[in-house]
C-alpha cells in the first residue's frame, strides 16, 4: 500500500491561498491528513474530509517534560488536548523534552521526562491517543533542546513502558544530528509513531538541491510495516500547491 501522507499547516498556510481552498487542493492531490492546525480551525479539516494527523500536546518552549517544576502545567494542558483529540479523532499529540538544564545530566532529563509522561499516560491509553516525543535538532533550529538523539527518546519510551508513548521521527532534524536515516528507521521503527519530512539544508522542498533522497527513505518506512502518516513539514520555495503536489508525487511509492 502507498504511504499515507499529510502536511503541516504552518508551513503552507497564509501564503496566498485561502484556508479552505488549501485543504481542498491537498485533498484533490491525494493527501489524507493535515496536522498542526490552530485549534480554532480544526473544524475546517473535518468538513473537508481530512484526518488531523497530529496536534500539539503542549507548547514547545524552553521548559518541558525534563523539568519537574513544569509537570503540573503540562499535565493540565495534555489532558485538555486529549479531550480535543477524542472529539476530532486525532491519533497523535506531540510533546517536548524542553531544553537542557544547567547542572542536570541527560539521564536526569530522561528520568524526569518519563515521570511527566507517566502522569498522563493512563488518560492517553484510555483515549486511544499516542503521546509522541518530537526529536528536534539542537544544532540549527532548537539550540539546547534535549531530545535531539533517537536513543535519548527511546530511553524515555522504555522507562514509561506504554505503547501510547512513542517518538515523532523528524527526518530533517535527525539528518542534521545523526544522519544514517534508513538504518535508524530499520533499527528503531517500533518506537516511531509518526514521521516528518523536509529537505536539508534549509528545510526546503525535497528536490535535487538538498542532500536527502526521499524515495528510498519512504520505502524503508513502508518496509518496516508502518501504517501511520508521513507529514511534509518544509517551507516551500515557490507557490504552495505545486510544492504540495511535488512532495506527494515524490513519496507516492507503490
Amino acid at each position: 500500500m502507498p504511504i499515507h501522507q499529510s502536511f503541516s499547516w504552518w508551513c503552507f498556510a497564509n501564503q496566498g491561498v485561502e484556508d479552505r481552498e488549501l485543504l481542498r487542493a491537498a485533498k484533490r492531490i491525494g493527501y489524507e491528513a493535515v496536522e498542526l492546525l490552530p485549534t480554532e480551525k480544526l473544524y475546517l479539516a473535518a468538513e473537508e474530509g481530512l484526518v488531523i494527523a497530529s496536534h500539539p500536546g503542549h507548547r514547545l518552549q524552553l521548559e518541558g517534560l525534563n523539568d519537574l517544576g513544569c509537570h503540573n502545567e503540562i499535565e493540565d494542558t495534555i489532558l485538555g488536548n486529549l479531550e480535543l483529540a477524542k472529539e476530532y479523532k486525532i491519533p497523535n499529540l506531540i510533546v517536548f523534552s524542553g531544553e537542557r538544564r544547567p547542572g542536570h545530566s541527560d539521564q536526569e532529563g530522561i528520568e524526569n521526562s518519563a515521570i511527566g509522561l507517566k502522569r498522563v499516560v493512563g488518560a492517553a491509553e484510555e483515549a486511544g491517543v499516542n503521546l509522541i516525543i518530537e526529536l528536534l535538532n539542537s544544532k540549527v533550529d532548537h539550540r539546547g533542546y534535549q531530545c535531539d538523539r533517537t536513543q535519548w527518546g527511546v530511553a524515555v519510551c522504555d522507562l514509561v513502558g506504554s505503547q501510547r508513548v512513542k517518538l515523532l521521527y523528524d527526518i530533517y532534524h535527525m539528518q542534521i544530528m545523526e544522519g544514517d536515516i534508513i538504518r535508524t528507521v530499520r533499527d528503531y521503527h517500533p518506537y516511531f509513531a509518526h514521521y516528518h519530512t523536509a529537505g536539508n539544508p534549509g528545510r526546503r522542498d525535497m528536490d535535487d538541491t538538498q542532500e536527502l533522497h526521499y524515495p528510498p527513505i519512504i520505502r524503508a518506512i513502508m518496509e518496516s510495516g508502518y501504517s501511520g502518516y508521513v507529514g511534509h513539514e518544509f517551507m516551500p520555495k515557490g507557490p504552495v500547491i505545486p510544492a504540495l503536489e511535488a512532495a506527494f508525487k515524490l513519496c507516492k511509492l507503490e
